[in-house]
């Protein structure tokens, strides 16, 4: 499913137009992609995040209006203003919703380790997003990786995730995508059980007799 995204054309190239339109909450944008010249445009501020407000995010499929054109794409590149953290540009890539893309989506985690919980540990994403490869409008919007079987030794990785029909991984076999981390308590326990061992065997009081030590002859 795709959404409508209404653009502008004809802005002008220029820092100072640049400024100008973002003052506006207009974002300076281009569209991109194979067999087409590249369309430079500007998005209002407001209409692209509701556009990029579903559970896709911005792996949203968007149908780009463009004068009197339309062009599936996604966003490529999103570029933020490095103080405001406001979307400062944005570059669109036209797409093709029947052929194969890679996308980078999102790792969520669903279940309770009860093991891992019991032994004080706690169940830990490596990796926020794993790269995956698809046909357009087969994208998942996330990959849901079940932790409850998960004990405090247990490691999954970008292999051991089973993937929607149609959908191939890009990341890596060997990826460490979920762990298990020691807390400080699990920590404290081998710490404390080291300190006891220290105390009994600790050397006796001078002028005490050794375990074992026969008493001296008066």
């Amino acid at each position: 499913m795709t959404t409508t995204l209404k653009t502008n054309v004809g802005r002008t190239i220029g820092s100072p137009e640049a400024r100008r339109l973002r003052g506006a909450d207009h974002i300076p944008a281009v569209i991109y992609g194979a067999g087409m010249q590249p369309v430079v445009i500007t998005v209002e501020r407001r209409d692209l995040r509701i556009a990029l407000s579903g559970p896709a995010g911005t792996n949203t499929i968007l149908e780009l209006q463009v004068a009197d054109k339309t062009y599936p794409a996604i966003v490529k590149d999103m570029q933020r203003d490095p103080v405001k953290r406001n979307v400062s540009h944005v570059d669109f890539m036209q797409i093709d919703l029947s052929k194969e893309i890679v996308m980078s989506v999102p790792i969520h985690l669903t279940g309770t380790a009860k093991a891992v919980v019991q032994e004080g540990g706690l169940v830990d994403p490596a990796v926020d997003r794993v790269e995956i490869r698809a046909a357009a409008n087969n994208i998942p919007n996330e990959l849901v990786i079940d932790v409850t079987d998960m004990n405090m030794h247990s490691i999954i990785r970008m292999e051991d995730i089973v993937l929607p029909k149609g959908v191939t991984a890009v990341s890596d076999p060997d990826l460490v995508v979920v762990t298990v981390l020691v807390t400080s308590s699990q920590v404290d326990k081998p710490v404390a059980a080291a300190a006891g061992e220290a105390v009994a065997g600790e050397a006796p009081a001078a002028g005490a007799p050794a375990a074992g030590d026969k008493p001296a002859a008066s």
